[in-house]
């Protein structure tokens, strides 16, 4: 009796737990007590009894969830009620559906929704429409004047729009909302760049890497440095981020086109490479190799580079410009010019591929044409000297003599030490001016660059060669002999070699070796007097 007791109290007890809740009403507590005193004074009574005392709350407990449930309310604020709708659109890139949501978002809430107002001022900005997304901005701004995002996002708006000034003062306020981030240094030091404040733009830019480090902070410091000359700077930047970013193709194809302008091919050729072994479809690696053999005057290969390149990027003008000089190299000079053709159609103010058009014309004899091209590029790049030594060789076919020559004086003042515009020039002095002199002092020049820097291309060396001979400059930079003391060395040589042969054959009475004595005398003479 005892243990059927215990057990009956134990079922009964365990029945109704649901009643310990606060929010039921105090009858059934009453009710649920009552059964458990009756419980304890009859132990004889059965389980059937007790478990049938027992169902009578779980009614109460049903109703009471459902009330609990009616009185909770929704979930979401009726302003933000589709916002987690509107993100997943955008996210996925469904600008439509998206724009249909916001739309329906911004007549319910009567243009108070500001999340709404700011995806739609986001697919603007991506549509083009900045002004009209600069304008939403302002609104989201105006409804919540403590987001600093707001400001943010207005700040690039003015960037695009060329209003730098602007967007520094609003940074600032952002600044004083959230304090400093990546984010708004980034854009300060984009906006001192355009506004000519290098040193400005360079702290910005830096205080953005140590506040967090990211790819595109890298690749803007390194071309700011590389538009004022510093190369070992954006070297030094591009290291940095490939340290921490050792597998960005980027970072690496940057570097690696570096150091290939640096005449450092080895170094070169590894970082393209392992560029090439993360993303072989990556267009300005493949350039970038190909341009290596190019220069290397493998042509077949780079053409192979350059084929494989065309299949991810067909659009791109460098690539045809490339493809093009190849072409060139190989002497087929009508494919070169049809690349040349398309390569100006993708980028027409590209100066380099007029600079290209101009040097192919030249070399098939279309002069008007050729003077056309480089003139065009002038008016693209007004500081290059080699762009005014083809117009003026262009001129200096077409007769005009006197604009020729001032087309090579500007050259020269421009780019005095470049061998193809000196080499021209005295060209042009001795064959079409008859200034011999003038052309002598310039090659002299030459010899000087030359002697610096030796490794210049053969065409360059044999031109330069016979202008010397035919201008009778010695190779040692100095003024050379005369006519007749070179015909007096000839004649000394061959002496030479008469008296070699009259030696062996013992004829030592001969009038070659009489005579021989005498020539070097005379020509010790005419090398004192000059």
């Amino acid at each position: 009796m005892l243990a059927q007791t215990s057990t009956g109290l134990t079922q009964a007890q365990s029945a109704p737990q649901v009643l310990v809740k606060p929010k039921h009403d105090q009858g059934d507590v009453g009710t649920v007590q009552a059964s458990q005193s009756v419980v304890t004074k009859a132990p004889n009574q059965s389980i059937r009894e007790i478990s049938h005392i027992s169902e009578k709350p779980k009614v109460s407990a049903i109703s009471a969830r459902r009330n609990t449930s009616r009185r909770k309310g929704t979930a979401f604020p009726a302003l933000e009620r589709r916002n987690w709708l509107i993100h997943m659109h955008y996210v996925r890139k469904d600008y439509a559906r998206c724009r249909d949501l916001i739309e329906e978002q911004i007549k319910e809430t009567k243009n108070r929704c500001e999340y709404a107002l700011y995806v739609k001022a986001m697919i603007l900005r991506v549509d083009g429409d900045i002004q009209q997304s600069l304008k939403l901005f302002q609104r989201c701004h105006q409804i919540n004047q403590s987001n600093p995002e707001n400001l943010k996002q207005i700040g690039k708006n003015l960037i695009l729009l060329g209003r730098h000034k602007s967007a520094i003062e609003c940074y600032k306020t952002a600044i004083d909302l959230g304090g400093k981030d990546w984010q708004i240094c980034q854009s300060l030091g984009i906006c001192a760049q355009f506004l000519k404040d290098y040193k400005q733009a360079e702290a910005h830019l830096s205080e953005a890497l140590t506040l967090s480090r990211h790819v595109i902070t890298y690749q803007l410091l390194s071309n700011l440095h590389l538009d004022h000359g510093e190369v070992a700077s954006a070297k030094h930047v591009l290291e940095k981020g490939i340290h921490h970013y050792g597998e960005n193709v980027e970072l690496l194809t940057s570097l690696g086109v570096l150091y290939l302008q640096a005449g450092d091919f080895h170094r070169a050729f590894e970082l393209l490479g392992k560029s090439l072994t993360y993303d072989p479809e990556n267009y300005k690696a493949i350039l970038a190799a190909g341009s290596l053999m190019q220069q290397h005057g493998d042509f077949d290969v780079a053409l192979s580079k350059y084929r494989a390149a065309a299949q991810s990027c067909p659009e791109s003008s460098s690539l045809w410009n490339n493809i093009a000089m190849c072409f060139f190299g190989k002497k087929k000079l009508v494919a070169a010019i049809s690349c040349l053709k398309r390569a100006h159609y993708l980028s027409p103010f590209d100066w380099r591929i007029l600079y290209n058009l101009s040097l192919l014309h030249l070399t098939m004899q279309q002069f008007a044409s050729s003077f056309q091209f480089a003139s065009s590029a002038l008016t693209l790049k007004r500081e290059d000297g080699g762009l005014y030594m083809l117009l003026a060789i262009s001129l200096a076919y077409l007769g005009q003599e006197n604009n020729a020559n001032q087309a090579f004086q500007q050259a020269l003042t421009l780019s005095g030490d470049d061998p193809h515009v000196l080499v021209n020039f005295a060209s042009f002095l001795h064959h079409t001016l008859a200034d011999s002199q003038q052309a002598s002092q310039i090659l002299s020049r030459f010899k000087k660059i030359k002697k610096d820097s030796p490794n210049f291309d053969k065409e360059v060396l044999d031109a330069s060669k016979k202008l010397m001979v035919a201008l009778n400059i010695a190779d040692d930079g100095e003024l050379g002999k005369k006519s007749s003391e070179t015909t007096t060395d000839k004649k000394k040589k061959r002496k030479e070699k008469r008296d070699s042969t009259a030696q062996k054959s013992d004829s030592k009475g001969s009038l070659e070796e009489r005579n021989l004595p005498g020539v070097g005398k005379e020509a010790e003479n005419e090398e004192k007097r000059d």
